[in-house]
């Protein structure tokens, strides 16, 4: 029996990775590193790292505060490195900030006015809901990571020719 060993990953200490393929071509395979990916990004840029149909996991670099968003659906922020504040508010007017049948998040312009629903601490493997027609805004002390999964939208920035992957690990 072969013995692995997890190793966890950070921002600031991870392995690129590559395809380990049993009886293929690695060629035909692509991965993507969503910490390799938060290193190369812009506080805040949404980038997907996954897609199927229309749903998106978006790898993001938190770091300071972000602007606020809004989204007519249920998402997930799950911290994969880092702590990682929400501020969630209950928008008074929530159809005037979107579209009620709009996909994925939507960067606001200003912070909503309405009543505040509370803040959520994430630390590494900790995942929040961020409720659909609610507004949120992340806050971050230090550069961390967060995964979102949503539906692909206006805020998911799409770079696959950049993140995607097809090194073999034998190769190595």
């Amino acid at each position: 029996m072969t013995d692995y060993k997890t190793v966890f990953g950070g921002l600031n200490d991870f392995t690129p990775g590559g395809v380990d393929a049993i009886d293929d071509n690695p060629k035909n395979y692509v991965f993507s590193n969503v910490f390799d990916v938060a290193a190369r990004s812009a506080p805040y840029e949404r980038v997907a790292v996954g897609k199927n149909l229309e749903y998106v996991m978006e790898a993001v670099r938190a770091e300071g505060q972000s602007p606020w968003y809004a989204c007519a659906h249920d998402e997930f922020a799950l911290c994969m490195d880092g702590e990682v504040e929400i501020h969630l508010v209950k928008p008074d007017k929530a159809d005037s900030l979107l579209d009620p049948d709009s996909e994925g998040a939507v960067v606001l312009d200003e912070a909503p006015d309405g009543r505040k629903m509370g803040r959520i601490v994430l630390r590494r493997g900790h995942q929040a809901l961020l409720p659909g027609g609610s507004a949120y805004r992340f806050e971050a002390g230090a550069p961390s990571v967060i995964l979102t999964q949503t539906i692909q939208g206006p805020a998911t920035v799409e770079r696959w020719a950049e993140i995607c992957h097809s090194e073999s690990l034998s190769a190595s």
